[in-house]
């Protein structure tokens, strides 16, 4: 009597590794790097099957495709390569950062409503209560150098809060104050200008943890009447208007880049 085979596992093909500094990345990176959507999103529609690679459907999350000779098409239409845009938003408080809300709350895209750019997407966000500087742009590869942790780029607050600003608050403030295991720490605080019983502070973070200012502010039993951001690094919100949106300059997505790239020589250095 012959002994029953076992029966063979199928083999699991792995993606080819990319070579680096190569144009190759997976099919998800792809349409995020192509300005399509967000890889999040290409990942629903590569699993939905929507995706087609060279007229085949694929729904392998890790198959590697190559940017420059790949024929990538969602839903039947090709997918290319979008002109890069990068717009400010002063952005009002009460509206949340996202596309849809299921709450059904307003959010920072009926701002956006007359662009005719469907693939934006907020680099970073400010919570709902919050006010100020937001950047939206088709540019994936921008929007996580900006957001990188490592790059350290300076955003600036102006906050008001219930009480006058004193030295030793505004020391605690850049020494840091731990809530929830975290310790939250400014770059750097001023004081601008009080009133009676309130004051108006500048912070800049040059770190991006969740509800940063309000939590040190809360860990010193200060409340934060209104929080405003008024800077990107060197890029100002200036004169726009509240709910108002406008292109960057060509100059300006230069600058920011050009900061983003310092920042990560200054930490290589450091290394």
């Amino acid at each position: 009597m012959k002994a029953s085979r076992r029966p063979q596992k199928p083999r699991v093909s792995r993606p080819a590794q990319t070579p680096a500094g190569g144009k190759r990345t997976t099919l998800p990176r792809a349409l995020s790097k192509l300005g399509f959507c967000s890889r999040t999103q290409a990942e629903d529609l590569v699993r939905a099957g929507r995706v087609t690679l060279g007229g085949r459907v694929v729904t392998d999350l890790e198959t590697w495709v190559d940017l420059d000779s790949a024929v990538i098409a969602v839903d039947g239409k090709r997918v290319a390569a979008e002109e890069r845009v990068y717009f400010m938003l002063n952005k009002p408080r009460g509206l949340v950062t996202t596309r849809h809300d299921p709450e059904g709350r307003p959010t920072v895209f009926d701002c956006l409503k007359h662009l005719d750019h469907a693939h934006l997407s907020p680099v970073g966000r400010l919570d709902k209560a919050s006010e100020g500087l937001l950047l939206f742009t088709n540019d994936t590869e921008f929007a996580q150098a900006l957001l990188d942790p490592e790059t350290h780029v300076a955003k600036t607050y102006h906050v008001q809060m219930d009480r006058i600003a004193d030295q030793a608050m505004l020391d605690a403030m850049v020494e840091g104050i731990r809530d929830d295991g975290d310790l939250l720490r400014a770059k750097a605080v001023r004081p601008i200008r009080s009133g009676e019983k309130n004051a108006w502070i500048e912070v800049v973070l040059d770190e991006g943890k969740n509800r940063q200012i309000r939590r040190m502010l809360e860990g010193l039993d200060i409340a934060c009447l209104r929080l405003l951001r008024v800077a990107i690094g060197n890029l100002a919100l200036g004169t726009l208007e509240k709910g108002a949106v406008r292109p960057l300059t060509t100059d300006e997505v230069a600058d920011l880049r050009g900061l983003v790239s310092a920042r990560k020589r200054a930490n290589i250095t450091k290394i």
